[in-house]
């Protein structure tokens, strides 16, 4: 089985063969990302400082998307969308927010959680369980929302 690493550089060959611009620019500024984390770390990536930095990125996406938005850059909007889509395909299968949803609320029944100081603990939680499938943003909101 390849690394995700491996994958990626294959994708990127398969992006230069059917001279995919947007994709291959995508794939080339992810491994960038993640040669430059490796350095800063002094070792190689194991599977969860990888799915750090492709979080991070689609992050960083996602915030520079609605900024172009914002500033009426629809085309750019519309590119870091893109490049979001790429980079999602490299996380795993994100859970649905009726399921963090349901998780929230059986914790909170569960622990009798109640008020604004609820959210530390709900956010422990949940991304203990569900890991890399759950974008902390979203479990915040919903938590914040069943908690009000």
């Amino acid at each position: 089985m390849s690394t995700p690493v491996e994958r990626i550089q294959a994708d990127l060959k398969t992006a230069l063969k059917a001279r995919d611009t947007g994709r291959r620019d995508a794939l080339r500024l992810l491994l960038t990302a993640l040669k430059n984390e490796q350095i800063g770390r002094g070792q190689a990536l194991d599977d969860d400082a990888f799915l750090v930095v492709v979080k991070r990125m689609v992050k960083q996406r996602r915030e520079s998307s609605e900024q172009y938005r914002q500033g009426n850059r629809l085309e750019l909007a519309e590119q870091e969308e893109a490049e979001i889509t790429i980079l999602e395909e490299y996380l795993p299968q994100q859970a649905s927010e009726d399921e963090i949803q349901r998780a929230i609320e059986a914790l909170i029944a569960e622990q009798g959680l109640s008020g604004p100081r609820a959210i530390g603990p709900i956010m422990q939680a949940m991304l203990e369980r569900f890991g890399a499938a759950a974008d902390g943003a979203t479990i915040s909101r919903l938590a914040r929302a069943a908690l009000s």
